[in-house]
């Protein structure tokens, strides 16, 4: 009978630890729906962008009051998890506090040290909460975010409160029970935060103590595996992804626009034709992207990286002046149309085919018509994410394959092919101005 909870314990990891490996393969599926593209070059130069953004997140710093709340939640979240590597020890082999001995009179100052971070944490989310529900901030509450996205955002920070709490009381209702002398509970040390939240449980009995400590354990645990797994479900997938999107991130200056090389091969023999090669056309290929297909896989983990703050909506000019552009939308809709395929295709196989595509019928030509390429949004991006991309390559089907270029720009077309400039003047005439400034002198 001793060994039933070491039983249930390991089969409970295993179920745990089984699902997030098939979820990740799932969405690593998804992510390679795109055209295959994992640059690699300058290696120093992706380490360093991790390391900075990623794990540094530099570019949060921007706005220092949710960066530095940012930072305590993140860091205290991901360092206290390192105590579960001691949590699931005691599971399977039925101790309790394996690391106390070993470190001896360090384990409780190491504790000390979690219990700092997890009330940082703590404090962080009930802050968020309330920047989110009460002061209601305009980027975290537009309306991309109604309905599951909101849900997922205060769930996790709730979540996230709850397993803070049951670290906190466990540590109290084991402190108390050391005292107490109680078999399996020996003493390890003051813990500095909840040594102060003892006196608030002493009037409990032992058995009940017992109790709480050990709903509090299993409520600790469950809850951390429940999160693993719900990453999948969550914009917090970006707490693992966001790493692999800044290495892959585009190094080249944000400016920097890439050219079709069908387009641009085109173009080089027109203005040389001793380009022109003997080889055989080509059979062409789709210019732009109407759907996931076409865009890059790197493309396609930035949308699975969108950790849904808004920054890049809150900079984006267009936005800003009324119109329907967000570039966060453009990522979670790219997202949304993957999973969407993705799961057709886990119950349908690979040839699954909707009538569906992601421009069209989840984002709209007025949307990507709006953006003005100001680079804003891929500047403001904590993880490097790139929106801009994605609205390009739409655009460039749209005006390329659908002929749907507004009205406006037909004519820039037709001025920039006819008279090498946006202008409706002829090449002959461009230097006019300038006679016309010497006259006036």
């Amino acid at each position: 009978m001793t060994y039933i909870p070491q039983i249930i314990f390991i089969l409970l990891l295993s179920f745990a630890i089984g699902l997030f490996i098939r979820n990740m393969k799932r969405l690593i599926s998804y992510v390679n729906l795109g055209k295959p593209y994992w640059p690699k070059d300058q290696p120093n130069l992706r380490w360093r962008s991790v390391l900075l953004n990623a794990l540094g997140q530099k570019k949060m710093f921007k706005r220092p009051v949710p960066a530095t709340l940012h930072f305590f939640v993140y860091v205290g979240f991901i360092i206290i998890n390192v105590e579960i590597l001691e949590i699931i020890l005691d599971g399977i082999l039925g101790t309790h506090r394996l690391f106390a001995p070993v470190l001896g009179t360090l384990y409780a100052p190491f504790i000390s040290f979690f219990e700092f971070l997890a009330i940082s944490v703590l404090l962080g989310c009930a802050i968020f909460l309330v920047r989110r529900n009460i002061l209601r901030i305009k980027r975290l509450n537009m309306p991309e975010l109604n309905h599951w996205p909101r849900i997922d955002a205060n769930s996790i920070l709730i979540a996230e409160i709850t397993l803070m709490i049951l670290f906190l009381t466990l540590n109290t209702t084991d402190q108390i029970l050391q005292s107490r002398g109680e078999p399996h509970f020996f003493y390890t040390g003051k813990f500095f935060f909840t040594n102060f939240f003892t006196h608030l449980l002493d009037g409990i009995s032992t058995a009940c103590l017992l109790v709480i400590e050990r709903i509090c354990w299993w409520g600790h645990i469950i809850g951390i595996l429940a999160f693993l797994n719900y990453l999948y479900y969550s914009k917090h997938l970006h707490i693992l992804f966001a790493f692999p999107n800044t290495w892959y991130s585009k190094l080249v200056p944000q400016g920097q626009i890439a050219n079709m090389p069908d387009i641009q091969k085109e173009v080089a023999m027109m203005l040389d034709p001793s380009l022109a090669s003997n080889e055989s056309p080509a059979e062409p290929g789709r210019f732009g992207a109407k759907d996931v297909f076409d865009l890059k896989t790197t493309d396609l983990l930035g949308a699975f990286s969108c950790t849904e703050c808004g920054r890049c909506t809150a900079v984006c000019p267009a936005n800003i002046t009324g119109k329907k552009l967000s570039p966060r939308k453009i990522m979670m809709d790219t997202r949304d149309r993957c999973e969407e395929i993705g799961r057709g295709r886990d119950k349908q196989g690979k040839d699954y085919k909707d009538e569906k595509s992601l421009l069209g019928d989840y984002i709209t030509h007025e949307e990507i018509f709006a953006c003005t390429t100001c680079q804003a949004c891929v500047e403001a991006c904590p993880v490097n994410i790139d929106p801009l991309n994605i609205i390009v390559q739409l655009r460039r089907y749209a005006i390329m394959e659908e002929s749907q270029a507004p009205g406006n720009w037909n004519t820039m077309f037709t001025s920039t092919e006819n008279n090498q400039a946006p202008w409706q003047f002829s090449p002959a005439d461009r230097a006019n101005w300038a006679t016309v400034l010497e006259n006036e002198k």
